[in-house]
């Protein structure tokens, strides 16, 4: 059965003035506000979105991406999308910035804003060229114009009653180790990003698509995105005025780079799909030269790279030692006693295999010589402590500390630590196959 059309005109001269109408006006309103920063909330910024997506939608259906006449009016649409985007995230963490009780925080918020009025300067640029291509589509601009109290802030001086408890006693400790374990493992994944000083533009184009990009960026928001779910639903149900501080102060952590991540995965993927000079038909050149008028390739990047993925590296090493010393204080503890690697004794490889498996699961563990105790997740620790068992003659040690390393410290043990007694190598069980 076909659908029905639900209006009389259902031609594309009559829904292209439909599906535009509050995107042309979101667009007149902008301009005409006598401070436009102020009228940019995130109620008036959901509208453009929202008004944005259905307009690029519907031109996408109707084929204006392989259309010369329709193809700029489309990546208008767009370009308003992901900045706007863009725009509602770093909106919501400067809204939000006193409750995430972050670590010390350098330069972020002046940094965040002056980011955001980037943003809504390029899009308050981009608004004359919209309505003149409209006019130029023979689009009807709207008349009537919204009013700024038709977009209130979203934050008032009133608080609710806070009256739903959130005490230590609902918390599953399993949950939160497991959260903090992820915590660290993201960070050290994004460790190789990090970076000290602003990158100039040529260092920024050096690394901006090939070793940085949506894709990749994409997938950190989604694992940053699963552990604030994760902590929302198995550890903490509520706000952030009350109840455990420290734990609260994690999900603040994570959370700014959630937010972070969205904005670069936005900017990136407009620079990468509609400023990077990557097509080959004119058309797409032309409309590339174009948007870089109104949108500031080197600026983008600038606040992408030099703002968005430099806090995000900060936000997580800063985190590292906090989650580590949630982890400890929540971690089932243990302890085993092992033999050491049969003839060659804690060498390198060894060594670095136990090393591995500590910094996986990131609880603290200790490798007990006698009265001495070493770092387990320390390669040189473990070799100082190799020299003592040489010297001692010692045939077993014990590992203190997380149950979760220690497993699978008994199961490498069990396979003499990785090798045989010539110190070659051998297949590792299928519990270790992470320390491949």
């Amino acid at each position: 059965m076909q659908l029905q059309e639900n209006d009389k005109d259902g031609s594309f001269a009559k829904k292209i003035e439909i599906f535009s109408h509050d995107y042309l006006k979101c667009c007149l309103s902008f301009l005409s506000a006598e401070d436009p920063k102020r009228f940019f909330v995130k109620k008036f910024i959901l509208s453009f979105i929202s008004s944005s997506q259905l307009l690029e939608d519907f031109l996408d259906y109707h084929g204006a991406k392989n259309n010369k006449n329709w193809y700029y009016y489309r990546e208008l649409s767009a370009a308003v999308r992901h900045l706007s985007l863009a725009s509602y995230s770093q909106t919501h963490i400067l809204n939000r910035i006193t409750f995430y009780d972050l670590p010390v925080l350098e330069n972020f918020v002046d940094e965040g804003k002056a980011t955001l009025d980037f943003l809504v300067e390029t899009i308050l640029k981009m608004a004359p060229e919209i309505l003149a291509e409209a006019h130029r589509l023979g689009i009807p601009v709207p008349k009537e114009i919204y009013s700024p109290v038709d977009f209130p802030s979203v934050t008032t001086k009133d608080k609710l009653e806070y009256d739903i408890d959130d005490d230590n006693k609902d918390l599953q400790k399993e949950s939160i180790v497991k959260i903090a374990s992820e915590f660290l493992n993201i960070a050290d994944d994004l460790d190789h990003y990090s970076f000290y000083e602003p990158y100039d533009i040529n260092g920024i184009r050096s690394i901006v698509p090939g070793r940085i990009n949506e894709v990749e960026i994409r997938h950190f928001e989604m694992l940053v995105h699963n552990l604030q779910s994760s902590f929302d639903t198995y550890v903490i149900h509520g706000g952030y005025r009350f109840g455990n501080r420290k734990l609260k102060q994690l999900r603040g952590l994570f959370s700014v780079v959630f937010h972070l991540l969205q904005i670069i995965g936005r900017l990136l993927h407009f620079y990468e799909r509609h400023l990077h000079d990557a097509g080959y038909k004119s058309l797409y050149k032309k409309s590339q030269e174009k948007l870089s008028l109104l949108v500031d390739p080197d600026l983008l990047l600038e606040h992408t790279i030099n703002y968005g993925l430099y806090f995000v590296c900060y936000f997580l090493t800063n985190g590292k030692d906090f989650a580590k010393e949630i982890l400890n204080e929540n971690i089932e503890r243990s302890s085993i006693a092992v033999g050491i690697p049969v003839s060659l004794g804690f060498h390198s490889r060894p060594s670095l295999l136990v090393a591995k498996i500590v910094q996986h699961y990131g609880g603290q563990v200790e490798l007990c010589v006698g009265t001495d105790r070493f770092d387990a997740s320390n390669v040189l620790d473990i070799q100082w402590a190799g020299g003592k068992i040489q010297k001692e003659n010692t045939k077993e040690v014990i590992f203190e500390g997380d149950v979760r390393a220690l497993k699978d410290i008994k199961i490498l043990a069990g396979v003499n630590y990785g090798e045989d007694t010539m110190g070659k190598g051998v297949p590792l069980p299928k519990e270790l196959k992470y320390l491949k």
